[in-house]
């Protein structure tokens, strides 16, 4: 049987650098006009990545803030806790950081180390990571019963272009900083992370919150990819922006509601 990660087509690519900057561009606008009409909402805005080491999550997150309002939106990256959280249940530093209302909250890795990293690298006995899905689940079933809109991607890219990318990093100059051993080592154990993974969409895949997989071996596809299933989320529970006065609409080429081209 096939796994999910395994049906993403990864040879999916934009057309051209000018188009990709065409779409990138109206996408970008109109999630502008989005966070401005958060603002005047009840909703506020969850968003987590995870995928592989260089998978694309920090450009994709760039290129989703980037023409943002700054006040609008926060972004955590998150690395391995501190010894006061680890005095907490591993939940607590999510929590105290979920967007207040009309806010954007954007997580570079998230909750889910708990069933990834935490379970492949045995920081948790199996006891505890095994409860962790519907901790989980409840956890983004409040959120979302609160008016939180949880997006939850997984950049996904292939065990060649992983290295690609890798190889490439290393020898740069201003990117061997992005490169640890830690990453070389894990490309060792992808086997148990994409275990680790399927079985996490497997039981943390709900109607409330979806996973979204990108295919992210072209990275101007993956980060159109992302901000398109963002502004089609948020034009859904926000509609045609009537909380959003008149005078604080952000012009587009095209109209907020139009979906986007791939």
């Amino acid at each position: 049987m096939s796994s999910r990660l395994d049906d993403l087509d990864l040879s999916r690519r934009v057309k051209s650098k000018s188009d990709y900057e065409k779409q990138l561009k109206d996408l970008q606008l109109r999630l502008l006009n989005l966070e401005q009409a958060l603002r005047y909402s009840h909703y506020s805005v969850l968003i987590a990545f995870e995928g592989w080491d260089a998978s694309g999550k920090g450009g994709a997150i760039k290129r989703l803030t980037e023409r943002l309002d700054p006040r609008g939106y926060k972004v955590y990256g998150i690395s391995a806790p501190t010894e006061e959280e680890k005095r907490r249940h591993y939940l607590w530093r999510f929590w105290t950081r979920t967007p207040a209302r009309g806010e954007i909250v954007i997580f570079d890795r998230s909750w889910y180390g708990r069933v990834l990293v935490e379970r492949v690298e045995g920081f948790a006995e199996k006891e505890h990571w095994s409860r962790a899905y519907e901790e989980i689940n409840a956890f983004e079933r409040q959120l979302v019963h609160d008016d939180t809109l949880v997006l939850k991607f997984w950049m996904h890219i292939s065990d060649e272009e992983q290295l690609r990318r890798f190889e490439e990093r290393a020898n740069s100059p201003f990117k061997s900083w992005k490169l640890t051993p830690d990453d070389w080592r894990n490309r060792g154990k992808r086997e148990e992370y994409e275990k680790a993974a399927e079985e996490m969409f497997k039981k943390t895949d709900t109607k409330e919150c979806p996973w979204h997989l990108i295919a992210a071996n072209d990275k101007c596809f993956g980060r159109l990819q992302v901000i398109e299933r963002v502004v089609q989320v948020m034009e859904r529970a926000l509609g045609k922006q009537d909380m959003l006065p008149s005078n604080q609409h952000v012009r587009s080429e095209r109209p907020v509601t139009e979906a986007a081209s791939e």
